[in-house]
C-alpha cells in the first residue's frame, strides 16, 4: 500500500512497497503500519472489507476506554486499515466518504476489477491506462471512501518473481522431504531386524527418532562362540550429520565383529572387548571430523555362562535389576569414542541369574521433558522398570516407551532408544 503523490510518481515507485527486512541495513527498521479509515458502522464495514474485498481481519478488540478496535489487512503486504467509527458531528465524522489517497497494488487491474464488480464493489470508472503504461481505477467502500486500484509492469514482474521463488522453494522443500524420507527408510534398515537366538536371554530394542533421521544407534551382534554383543550409542549432533556418523559407527562395528566372529573362539582372558573397541575408536577417529564423537555402551553376553562383560564409553549407566529387586548401575568404564586416538577403556563384568533385567538407554529417555520443562529423569525410569518388571522383554520395552512419551506429551525433542534384556 502506498500514497501516490501523482500518477507519474505512483507508476515509478511500486518497487518500494515491498516490506521485507534487510538484516544488513544500518538504519532503524521502518515500514507502514496502520492507516485510519473513518466509517459509520464498524460491523457493516468489516463485512464489506472481508466478504467483498477479501481482506483479512487483523484485530478486533476493545480499548481500555471501551471503544471497539477493528483492523483489516489485504491478503498480501503488511499495511493495515483501522476501521474507525467517530462520534457523529465530530470533525472525524465529516471525513467519512472522502478520497483516501491510498492505492492498492495488483498484478491484474482488469481481473481484480471484474472480481470485485461481481461482488458488488462500486467503481467510479473502468480501468484506464496512463501515458506511462500504468493501469488504474477507483473504487469505493460502503461509506463512499474511495481508493485507487493500480498496477504497472514493475508490479507484474515482482509478483512473477515472488511466484517463481515460491515454486522453486516449494520444489526444493519437496525434494528435501523426499530425500529425508528415503534416508529414513535407509536408516531404518540399519537397525537389527533379525535377532540372534539365545537360550538364556530374551531381548528387544527400539529407536524412535525425533526427526526423520537421527544419531542414536543400537545393535545386536553375533560374536561367535555362543556370544552376542548388545550395543547402544548416541552420536554427537542432530539430523543428517548425526545419521551419517551413526551409519559410519555401525559399519565399523559390524565389519569388525564379522572379522572377530570368523576367527577360532578366543577365550575371555584375552580381553577381546577392549581390542574390538580400540579398533572401533581408531576407525571412528580416522574417518570422521575432529569434533565428532559418540557415547557408547558395548556389552558381550556369554549365553552358556550367563555372563555379561561390558564397556561403558561415556554413556549413561545401564540399569541391572536383580530378581530380588536390588538395582545396580553399570557405570562408565572409559571416555567417549572418536575424540582421542590414544584411547583406553576397562571392562566390567557381572554374572546374571534367571529373572535379572538389563536396560540400556540413551539420553533421549531421561532428558525427555514435559510442558513445564521438567525432565523425565532416571528416577522415573527406575520406577517404571520396577512397576513393569514382571513383563517379558518386548512388553517391558513398550511399557517404558509409553511412560516416557506419556510424560513428555506430543513433542519429542530427542531420539528415544532402549534395549531391554531379561535373563531366563
Amino acid at each position: 500500500m502506498s500514497s501516490p503523490a501523482s500518477g507519474v510518481a505512483l507508476g515509478h515507485r511500486h518497487h518500494a512497497h515491498r516490506c521485507s527486512f534487510h538484516p544488513d541495513r544500518q538504519d532503524l527498521y521502518l515500514r507502514l503500519g496502520t492507516v485510519n479509515v473513518f466509517v459509520r458502522d464498524q460491523e457493516r464495514s468489516l463485512r464489506f472489507y472481508v466478504e467483498q474485498l477479501g481482506f483479512e481481519l487483523a484485530l478486533d478488540t476493545e480499548s481500555p476506554s471501551g471503544e471497539r478496535l477493528v483492523t483489516v489487512a489485504p491478503p498480501d503486504g503488511t499495511a493495515m486499515l483501522a476501521l474507525t467509527s467517530p462520534r457523529p458531528g465530530s470533525e472525524e465524522y465529516k471525513l467519512i466518504g472522502r478520497p483516501m489517497q491510498i492505492a492498492f497494488l495488483t498484478e491484474d487491474v482488469f481481473g481484480k476489477y471484474k472480481e470485485w464488480r461481481n461482488r458488488g464493489v462500486p467503481f467510479l470508472q473502468e480501468p484506464q491506462t496512463d501515458p506511462f503504461g500504468s493501469i488504474s481505477t477507483t473504487f469505493q467502500d460502503i461509506d463512499g471512501n474511495s481508493f485507487t486500484l493500480t498496477t504497472d509492469d514493475s508490479v507484474v514482474r515482482e509478483v512473477e518473481e515472488h511466484r517463481r521463488e515460491h515454486i522453486e522453494r516449494f520444489e526444493a522443500e519437496r525434494r528435501t522431504a523426499q530425500e529425508l524420507e528415503h534416508a529414513r527408510e535407509v536408516q531404518a534398515q540399519l537397525f537389527p531386524r533379525v535377532l540372534p537366538s539365545l537360550a538364556t536371554l530374551q531381548y528387544e530394542g527400539l529407536c524412535i527418532q525425533a526427526r526423520s533421521i537421527g544419531g542414536d544407534y543400537y545393535d545386536f551382534l553375533e560374536l561367535g562362540g555362543d556370544r552376542m554383543g548388545l550395543v547402544i550409542g548416541d552420536v554427537s549432533g542432530k539430523g543428517t550429520a548425526a545419521a551419517l556418523l551413526m551409519a559410519n559407527l555401525q559399519a565399523h562395528f559390524r565389519n569388525l565383529c564379522t572379522t572377530y566372529s570368523s576367527r577360532p573362539f578366543v577365550p575371555f582372558a584375552l580381553e577381546q572387548p577392549q581390542r574390538l573397541l580400540h579398533a572401533v575408536n581408531r576407525l571412528f577417529c580416522e574417518n570422521t571430523a575432529d569434533h565428532a564423537f559418540a557415547t557408547l555402551f558395548f556389552s558381550e553376553y556369554d549365553d552358556a555362562a550367563r555372563r555379561l562383560r561390558y564397556a561403558n564409553c561415556g554413556h549413561l549407566p545401564a540399569l541391572l535389576l536383580r530378581s530380588n529387586n536390588d538395582l545396580e548401575w553399570l557405570d562408565s568404564t572409559g571416555t567417549v569414542v572418536g575424540l582421542f586416538k590414544n584411547w583406553e577403556c576397562s571392562v566390567g563384568e557381572c554374572q546374571l541369574s534367571a529373572g535379572d533385567t538389563v536396560v540400556l538407554y540413551t539420553d533421549g529417555v531421561t532428558e525427555s521433558f514435559d510442558a513445564e520443562g521438567e525432565q523425565f529423569g532416571e528416577e522415573r525410569l527406575v520406577n517404571a522398570l520396577l512397576r513393569n518388571r514382571e513383563l517379558d522383554s518386548q512388553a517391558l520395552l513398550g511399557a517404558l516407551v509409553r511412560e516416557v512419551r506419556g510424560f513428555s506429551g506430543e513433542r519429542q525433542h530427542d531420539d528415544i532408544t532402549l534395549i531391554v534384556a531379561k535373563c531366563g
